[in-house]
């Protein structure tokens, strides 16, 4: 093993003997470079004051050279801001307004351990770092059976990992944390699990409420108490966007330091909470650890995406930064999300006049993007092509019976004629089944 992976695993198992045993076994081998191209970099940067001849960089006129055509787009933004290499754990800049950002808009935060939040590809980019350092064959990564698909792809395909599922919803339309408890108690044998918190939750658009969210911190904390490692990982890819009497904030601040079995991880980023969706910027924070697990976690994931991507696109995070700086940052930001809320607030108005009950019921909804209706008479499959062939009305199946619809990408005013729609569909594969 190389010294520097050594050395970074030394100091997680003294402080944080628990987190030691989280780490797989890239974990355990991953480290980011102290000697090499970027390290020698950086100090040619501090002190080669005639020439630097260091970085695959082109210089021009005292200036990273770029093509006017390009430029031209982008004159508002000096040169160093742009094309420059990013460093591969992100903007400094932009880290620290991000860090802070997180901390106004989650109180709970404030007072714990928090690590600088480290820029990624964008969320899945996140997620996968998480998968590399935490997941290998065999462990247990617990998520609700309403999910993002893409989790089997980064845990279970890419890492080997198993995918426990367990029912979201209770028959009381709540978040369901006994099953979220009895699914991690199983994983007593294993001494380990990983559960992803996603909220708002894609598909449903569904956030849990503040009772819900201290049942889910104490099915956590009971599962610790348990003798069970848990990496908690709260996906808040559609942080802010909570339309309802629901959590307002992470549950990554409840999670941090409630046990030392538990190491709470925050994904995020500008990706949905900014609508830059294309601009593949996001962030991964540890959180409520001490500063040396802190350093040491931060280093390891570094050397992440050193391996991986070596570094995020720096234009986009200029952007992204230039918009956190800007005095009309909040005001537009507001603004968008009364339109959003507007959308959301319309399709539930619409589903609670009782004129579609007879062909669905949807599950709870109240945050985020998305919705799911809950087919009583068809098929979500044979729906999603009919809708698409005959009224070029686009949704996605999920299983049998449940079709996601997301509200974000329909103006409010075209929101009836598009559930009208869809019933008028389930309504046309009822006719040809009678037939």
């Amino acid at each position: 093993m190389n010294p520097l992976a050594q050395s970074l695993n030394e100091t997680i198992q003294k402080e944080s003997p628990h987190v030691y045993e989280m780490l797989s076994e890239l974990g355990k081998q991953i480290y980011f470079p102290k000697v090499g191209i970027l390290s020698q970099s950086a100090e040619a940067k501090a002190k080669a004051k005639k020439f630097n001849a260091t970085i695959g960089t082109a210089l021009e006129n005292g200036q990273p050279m770029h093509l006017k055509v390009i430029q031209d787009t982008l004159s508002a933004y000096n040169p160093k801001d742009i094309y420059e290499y990013a460093p591969p754990a992100g903007k400094p800049e932009l880290r620290a307004a991000w860090r802070s950002k997180m901390i106004e808009e989650n109180p709970s935060l404030q007072g714990k351990n928090l690590g600088n939040p480290i820029t990624t590809n964008a969320l899945t980019h996140g997620l996968s770092i998480v998968a590399d350092l935490f997941a290998g064959p065999g462990d247990a990564v617990l998520i609700p059976d309403k999910n993002w698909e893409n989790y089997e792809l980064t845990f279970g395909i890419r890492r080997g990992a198993e995918l426990v599922y367990y029912p979201l919803y209770t028959e009381d339309r709540l978040f369901n944390a006994a099953a979220l408890r009895d699914a991690l108690l199983a994983q007593k044998n294993k001494g380990k699990a990983i559960v992803v918190l996603n909220f708002p939750n894609n598909p449903t658009g569904y956030t849990p409420g503040p009772e819900e969210g201290r049942a889910i911190v104490a099915a956590i904390k009971d599962a610790a108490e348990a003798g069970i490692n848990v990496v908690a990982v709260t996906d808040d890819a559609y942080f802010g966007l909570f339309f309802e009497d629901s959590l307002h904030e992470s549950l990554a601040g409840q999670l941090a330091g409630l046990h030392p079995r538990v190491l709470s991880v925050k994904i995020d980023g500008a990706t949905k909470e900014e609508y830059v969706w294309g601009f593949r910027v996001g962030f991964i924070t540890y959180v409520g650890q001490s500063d040396a697990t802190l350093a040491a976690l931060e280093q390891k994931t570094m050397g992440i995406i050193r391996a991986a991507i070596s570094s995020g696109p720096h234009p986009s995070q200029t952007f992204v930064l230039h918009a956190l700086q800007s005095p009309d940052f909040k005001a537009q930001k507001q603004e968008k999300f009364e339109i959003m809320k507007g959308r959301a607030k319309r399709v539930k108005a619409l589903l609670d006049t009782g004129k579609f009950d007879q062909v669905w019921d949807y599950y709870p909804f109240n945050s985020g993007y998305f919705m799911c209706l809950k087919l009583k008479t068809v098929d979500a499959e044979t729906l999603r092509l009919h809708l698409l062939d005959k009224y070029g009305v686009g949704t996605i199946a999920l299983g049998e019976t449940d079709l996601r619809v997301a509200f974000s990408c329909i103006e409010e005013a075209n929101i009836d004629e598009l559930f009208e729609t869809i019933y008028q569909g389930v309504l046309d594969l009822q006719n040809v089944a009678a037939k």
